[in-house]
């Protein structure tokens, strides 16, 4: 048992869980405004901003990590920033990758809540801020726990994106989903139980509590 939790799997599972944490404030901070300004924008790019935040969805995450890998580079136009095969590379990289699991279901929320409330906020005299930190934000706050979640689930479970531009240092960039294929690799067919069974359970607890709160605001909405 005591093998199972070595060093290298506490310093994965040590980067593993600082770069979700880290990925998921980012998205939620950048990925709010995005999708309230995408909730009301109706302009005819609009379906090509959105292709593009859900690429994640279904381009090969070697491809993504690829090509900002290159961007990483010292000849690429984030050389100079020493990004690759450092935590700041797959921080990017995982906030890249995991943006359409933010923004999509906040954008739901905004589009499904609509602009009445917003507007007659605003014709009362409240300012932009307010009314999304006092108004907008407490009536979707569902929204905004589900979107955090998969976001941080999602982040856990990256194994192509993080590979290609972190490689496998431990305590850097390797994190639980490369030590498993390591394991693998070694025929430590034991520990790669371990760590695949904890990956699988934390992934239907996440989707447990997405599909819960889900099912509450569309109780909400009936109601």
């Amino acid at each position: 048992m005591a093998a199972l939790f070595s060093d290298l799997t506490i310093q994965a599972l040590w980067v593993t869980f600082t770069l979700a944490g880290a990925t998921t404030v980012i998205l939620l901070i950048i990925g709010a405004p995005m999708a309230w300004w995408l909730a009301r924008f109706d302009g005819r790019l609009k379906p090509l901003i959105e292709a593009v935040i859900a690429l994640p969805l279904i381009l090969p995450p070697t491809v993504l990590g690829f090509y900002l890998l290159i961007a990483f580079s010292p000849d690429g136009p984030l050389g100079a920033f020493n990004l690759a095969f450092s935590f700041s590379g797959i921080l990017i990289g995982s906030v890249v990758y995991s943006l359409p699991f933010v923004v999509q279901p906040l954008q739901n929320a905004f589009a499904a809540l609509g602009r009445q409330y917003d507007e007659a906020a605003a014709v009362l005299g409240a300012g932009p801020f307010d009314r999304f930190f006092n108004l907008l934000l407490p009536m979707t706050k569902r929204s905004f726990i589900s979107a955090a979640t998969l976001g941080f689930a999602h982040t856990v479970g990256e194994f192509g994106v993080v590979l290609m531009i972190g490689g496998n240092i431990p305590g850097q960039t390797q994190v639980l989903s490369i030590a498993l294929f390591d394991h693998v690799e070694a025929l430590e067919y034991g520990k790669a139980h371990a760590l695949a069974l904890g990956l699988v359970i934390f992934s239907l607890v996440s989707l447990s509590l997405v599909n819960r709160f889900k099912a509450k605001d569309e109780r909400h909405v009936i109601g």
